[in-house]
């Protein structure tokens, strides 16, 4: 088997019980046991645990931010960036639900210079989202509208999509973007 091989499944073998466990409940050992391969083994594909958690998160972190210019360099409405932007979600959330529960988490045992990029990307991504919802209700004559408070009721159910994605894994990625953009948008903008 090939080293990268080795190293996405030590990866994703970790990402599974750190959501199960916790990064701090974790240990090399139970990574390696969770794989079927003695433990010394992995460190010749792997520093460590913190090495781990920084690949996953700050991968997921860069999938985000990339994606987010992406959409903000677009030439499309405010509506429908928000649109695109819950596809991101959905689309990240289905190819990587265990790594996306440690968005909700585990970021906090990042150390340092990895914690700080990643609370950088995550600060920029949210201030853009932020200005994209701005630009939304302003289309929409709705300047009187909580922005924050829909910021934080959106990102909020978006982070949490796994847990849900886990329990349905037979869900169709497309039909669950259109749920998803339905049920977040439709209260903000009254859709009928």
């Amino acid at each position: 088997m090939a080293d990268s091989n080795r190293k996405k499944q030590i990866l994703n073998g970790a990402a599974r019980l750190f959501r199960k466990r916790g990064f701090t409940a974790t240990s090399m050992r139970d990574i390696a046991s969770e794989l079927q391969i003695e433990a010394p083994s992995l460190y010749n594909h792997i520093k460590g645990k913190q090495e781990i958690l920084q690949i996953l998160l700050l991968e997921l972190a860069r999938s985000f931010t990339s994606g987010m210019e992406v959409i903000r360099n677009s030439t499309l409405t405010y509506e429908e960036q928000l649109e695109k932007l819950i596809r991101l979600h959905v689309d990240l959330t289905i190819k990587h639900p265990n790594g996306m529960a440690l968005l909700t988490s585990d970021w906090v045992h990042l150390e340092e210079p990895a914690f700080s990029q990643y609370v950088s990307m995550r600060d920029e991504y949210e201030l853009a989202f932020r200005n994209i919802l701005i630009g939304a209700f302003k289309n929409d004559g709705k300047e009187s509208v909580n922005v924050d408070l829909a910021l934080f009721s959106i990102l909020s159910t978006l982070r949490w999509l796994y847990t849900w994605v886990l329990k349905n894994p037979e869900i169709n990625p497309v039909e669950l973007e259109k749920e998803m953009i339905e049920n977040l948008l439709s209260g903000i903008f009254n859709r009928s």
